[in-house]
């Protein structure tokens, strides 16, 4: 996929000086001269991410959005860590290049990586992909992920990256906190979600790289072959437990495909050539060892209920012209289905 399908001319509310990036970046990335193409990345909600074009080499600058920032949000410092460790452990990242904490320079921190050409496979149900290859896919989503999962992040220079005990009492606190202060109107689901959430806490002993938003559409697959080439999106990338990023990237299949974009519930998924939720949960239990599933209805809950307090916080952002996406205000009614669900499988206690 060519990424002019994929980028746009940079948004009024992103702009910054491309010659004072031009200046900076000269002499630290190849080709960079007096010359520098610059469009941004259509998607994402948070931080802008631009395309760069110099002499043949192509990158990709993020940085953090302008305006006033929730707090503990946008961490693009933490993004160029985990992937500056993760460069020699097989995990399949696109290289980091540079970070520049100065924010005179363009406005805000930003970094800089390598470009990966390949395909972007955003939708869950894979239109466009051949229905022979879509368990084919899903399969390398899980294999990318259980090899995350498997790097020993103390060896990897992570030791401090984050704690993994009180790992999920942190999670709901900072979630709640973030909806909380983003809050537009009243959504009973997602204050009873909070509080069931919080009640049910479980106590884990399993710890690795939680990539924290890791989806089909934060994935670079080969232009080819079902194989993931590149993990994109590390914001959120904290010491967890693995199984906050696989019920994350199951989502999918609990949220009605009649309501949302990017919901399996209801289809005929054999027919459409996609693995069960079930068939998925092994193939990654089988690649990344052992995972106790006692508590999956848990992370399933906690995952809608954190993509509540993310949808708030676009919204939000929106409400300020801030936010990234052209459809950032759709997000304030998605955070309100988003806890609705996670409530109904808080209150089954089942997926």
């Amino acid at each position: 996929m060519s990424p002019d399908t994929l980028t746009v001319d940079v948004l009024p509310s992103h702009r910054f000086h491309v010659d004072a990036l031009v200046a900076y970046l000269r002499g630290r990335l190849d080709g960079v001269d007096e010359t520098l193409a610059v469009s941004q990345f259509q998607g994402g909600q948070s931080n802008p991410t631009f395309l760069l074009r110099a002499n043949g080499h192509n990158y990709v600058l993020r940085k953090k959005p302008p305006g006033k920032l929730l707090p503990s949000a946008h961490q693009i410092e933490r993004e160029y860590r985990v992937l500056t460790a993760l460069g020699n452990t097989g995990v399949p990242i696109p290289r980091a290049r540079l970070l520049c904490e100065d924010a005179s320079v363009i406005g805000t921190p930003f970094y800089v990586m390598e470009h990966l050409p390949g395909r972007i496979l955003s939708r869950v149900d894979l239109a466009g992909v051949p229905a022979a290859s879509r368990k084919a896919v899903y399969g390398a989503m899980v294999d990318a992920l259980a090899s995350l999962h498997q790097v020993d992040w103390r060896a990897a220079g992570l030791g401090d990256f984050g704690r993994p005990e009180g790992y999920v009492e942190r999670q709901i606190a900072r979630w709640s906190a973030q909806y909380l202060a983003s809050q537009t109107d009243e959504v009973p689901a997602m204050h009873a979600l909070m509080a069931w959430l919080a009640a049910q806490s479980p106590v884990l002993n399993r710890d690795a790289i939680a990539h924290g938003d890791f989806r089909l559409g934060n994935l670079i697959f080969h232009a080819k072959y079902p194989e993931v080439v590149g993990i994109l999106d590390w914001e959120l990338a904290t010491i967890g437990h693995p199984l906050a990023d696989l019920a994350y990237c199951c989502m999918p299949y609990v949220l009605p495909a009649e309501v949302f974009p990017n919901g399996l519930h209801g289809l005929d998924l054999e027919a459409a050539g996609l693995p069960g939720l079930d068939s998925l949960v092994s193939a990654y239990v089988s690649k990344a060892g052992d995972a106790d599933l006692e508590h999956w209805p848990f992370f399933v809950a906690f995952s809608l209920f954190r993509s509540a307090a993310i949808a708030q916080g676009v919204y939000h952002r929106a409400l300020q012209g801030n936010a990234v996406g052209a459809d950032a205000s759709e997000f304030g009614r998605r955070a309100r289905q988003f806890a609705e669900v996670g409530w109904q499988v808080a209150r089954r206690r089942s997926v």
